[in-house]
Order: C-alpha cells, then sequence, then structure tokens
C-alpha cells in the first residue's frame, strides 16, 4: 500500500485536475451559446438570398451564369478541400473524425488542393508529408462572419480564375448533442437542385406573382451568389466550431466525473492508510511499554499493591 504522504499528493493532483476540466466545460458551454446565438442572428439573412436564388432559377429563363458552370470541357477537374478542425485537442473524437472523412476525400479526387483551418488538421497533415496549399490561422476559435468573408472571396476567385474547378468544405455537424457527424458540402460550382423552389404562403396553384430584376436577373445572380457560398462556409465554420464545443463538454464532463470517483477511492485508501499507521504506532507504543517493564530487576519492579481491610468500628482487621 502506497504511503499516507504518496496518497495525499495524488488526492492534490486529481483534484486540481477536477478543478480545471471542470472550468474547461464551462467555458465550452459558454462559448456553444455564443456560437449559436450568432448563427440565429444570421440566419434570416442568408435564407432570404437562398430563397431568391431559388426564385430566379424557378421563375426565369434557363440561364447560364458562372457560378453554376460545371465546366463539362476540363477533362481533369482541379478540386479543392477545405478541412475545419479544431485549435486545440481534448475533444475527444472530433478532430480524428473529420481528419479520417478528409483524407478519405483527398484520396478519391484525381488533383486535389488542401486547404486547412485550424491547428489540429496542420499538424496531422504535417506528419504525413501530405501537402498544404493553403491554411487560415485564427478561425476555428473564432469564426466570425468577417473571416467567413475572406475565406470565401478568396475560393471564389479561385474558381473564376480557373485554378480550381470544385469547391468542397470538410466539416463536422452537430445533428444532435450526442451526435457529431462529418460532412461534405459542395461549395463551387453552385447545383441547381440545391435551391428547390418552395410556393409562398397564401399562394394556390401556378406563380402569379411578377418579379422584375434590375438591371437583369443574371447580374442580380452575380450578387447573390457570393453571399450564399459566404453564409454556407459560416455555416459550416460555426457548425465545427459547435460540434467541437459540445465534444469538450462531453470530455471535460466524463474526466470530471471520472476525477470524483478517483477522489472517493483515494480519500478510503488514505483513511485506512492513517487507520493502518494509527494502530501500528499504538501497537509500538504498548508493545514498548512492556517491553521496557519486563526489563526492569526485581527490587525495582512495582510491587502489588497491599489491601488493608478496616471492620465497622474503624479498627484495623
Amino acid at each position: 500500500m502506497a504511503g499516507i504522504k504518496e496518497i495525499r499528493t495524488r488526492i492534490d493532483s486529481v483534484e486540481q485536475t477536477l478543478k480545471i476540466t471542470n472550468a474547461m466545460y464551462l467555458i465550452s458551454s459558454s462559448k456553444l451559446r455564443k456560437a449559436r446565438q450568432q448563427l440565429n442572428n444570421v440566419q434570416p439573412y442568408f435564407l432570404k438570398i437562398t430563397s431568391t436564388i431559388s426564385d430566379i432559377l424557378h421563375h426565369s429563363d434557363e440561364i447560364e451564369h458562372i457560378y453554376f458552370d460545371k465546366r463539362a470541357d476540363v477533362a481533369e477537374h482541379k478540386v479543392g478541400f477545405i478541412v475545419i478542425t479544431g485549435d486545440k485537442g481534448l475533444a475527444g473524437a472530433y478532430n480524428h473524425n473529420v481528419l479520417r472523412l478528409a483524407e478519405e476525400c483527398l484520396s478519391k479526387a484525381a488533383h486535389p488542393t488542401l486547404f486547412l483551418i485550424g491547428q489540429m488538421g496542420r499538424s496531422y497533415f504535417a506528419e504525413r508529408d501530405i501537402p498544404i496549399d493553403g491554411e487560415f490561422m485564427y478561425t476555428a476559435q473564432d469564426p466570425t462572419i468577417s473571416r467567413a468573408r475572406d475565406i470565401a472571396d478568396t475560393f471564389i476567385r479561385l474558381f473564376r480564375e480557373r485554378e480550381l474547378d470544385e469547391v468542397y468544405v470538410v466539416y463536422t455537424e452537430m445533428v444532435t448533442p450526442m451526435r457529431l457527424e462529418p460532412r461534405v458540402q459542395k461549395l463551387l460550382p453552385l447545383d441547381a437542385d440545391a435551391f428547390p423552389w418552395e410556393p409562398r404562403p397564401n399562394e394556390a396553384g401556378p406563380y402569379r406573382q411578377t418579379v422584375t430584376y434590375v438591371p437583369s436577373a443574371d447580374q442580380v445572380l452575380y450578387h447573390l451568389a457570393p453571399g450564399y457560398v459566404k453564409g454556407a462556409l459560416f455555416g459550416a465554420l460555426v457548425e465545427s466550431f459547435c460540434s467541437e464545443q459540445n465534444a469538450r463538454m462531453t470530455a471535460m464532463d466524463s474526466s470530471t466525473n471520472n476525477a470524483r470517483e478517483m477522489l472517493k477511492e483515494l480519500s478510503l485508501r488514505y483513511n485506512r492508510a492513517r487507520q493502518a499507521a494509527i494502530t501500528q504506532e499504538i501497537t509500538e507504543i504498548v508493545g514498548g511499554s512492556q517491553g521496557q517493564a519486563a526489563s526492569l530487576p526485581p527490587c525495582r519492579q512495582q510491587k502489588p499493591a497491599r489491601v488493608v481491610r478496616f471492620l465497622a468500628d474503624g479498627t484495623r482487621a
């Protein structure tokens, strides 16, 4: 059995770890709520962009637009993958799952181009000597609409200049608090099937409302499509961030519970060690006193007390 000092040191260490894991749980919970609120604030704007693009595609003449160009004339498509991971660990299998999916996507593409958001992805691919074509620093831990706009502008430019023929984003979606799924979403070129038309409320029968786009539907689409790409990328960034925080909350909650169980076991061992030490000390004291009494010479040994009896009248018996 370990000594009392070692057990006490171990208890102090576990208590400090428990404080850290509990603090990390609370911090992740706060970040998760903040990110969800930020996404909810901008979601109506991007939903309106989506509905407007859907309206243009389904109620205007057939439009051949650069952002919908499938580039069938290109024999070998140059495919760009944006992989979103976290900047830190301690989040369970969050980073591992999305990186494994990214590797599968890279292996299937003939001419892949890798772009990374997050330090964990950078370390992972660098260790495996997989070439990294671009990095976006300090974005995974603070996804904002301005950063999403800057990143989207970069890939829109690469797509328009034909340096990339397809752009995909690999991220993690938080389906439920207990279910996180890595996904692949196509950003460019846009697919008309991704914009289904839904009739407006209080509108029965065929499409009746006449909408005029000035100067033209093509020009309006030219300005709206980049906004849709930015919104899709921002949604992927926030979903990944929320998934990371949720995974870290789960991991830290499990670690905190394990630390509490460990403290119970260590406290029991500590009390048993103290009890054994106290019992041993008492045994040593008793044994020492008995041995000291037995070692005294007979003349110095204590004689039994003499019992003197008296009668009722006070005289000695």
